[in-house]
């Protein structure tokens, strides 16, 4: 029966072309686990960089946190490898511009939308990820 599941999951999820995936993030509880070692473990020099240029860079730590849990969960549904998260970097091309992602491995197997908004305590951010045929 076991091996029944899985085959059907298995052939449910073959053929799927594209996933979504979101993240919410409570400042609050956010700043309260917002450490050294979690910054170095999670974030990229370019990532770290760019939030330390601005006067709030907690939120924009945040931010950038919501927007990998969401590549990060879409990239899950289409690729069980593992990614981690210096793999999955949110890049901008100028500051407070438009968010965009770099995968450090098959990054041209995927084409990827993201988005984030934050208002008062929260912070959410959602990628749809396509794969490039």
């Amino acid at each position: 029966m076991e091996n029944q599941i899985e085959t059907s999951v298995g052939l449910a999820t073959a053929g799927k072309m594209r996933a979504i995936g979101n993240d919410l993030v409570f400042l609050p509880n956010f700043e309260l686990s917002f450490t050294e070692p979690f910054k170095n473990k999670a974030y990229t020099a370019a990532e770290i960089a760019y939030c330390d240029q601005f006067s709030d860079s907690l939120l924009r730590y945040a931010s950038t946190w919501a927007a990998k849990e969401a590549v990060y969960k879409a990239l899950k549904q289409l690729d069980d490898a593992t990614v981690g998260w210096k793999k999955i970097e949110i890049i901008r091309k100028k500051k407070a511009g438009e968010p965009q992602v770099l995968l450090h491995n098959n990054p041209s197997n995927f084409k990827i939308s993201l988005t984030i908004s934050h208002d008062g305590d929260y912070v959410w951010a959602i990628a749809l990820v396509d794969t490039a045929l």
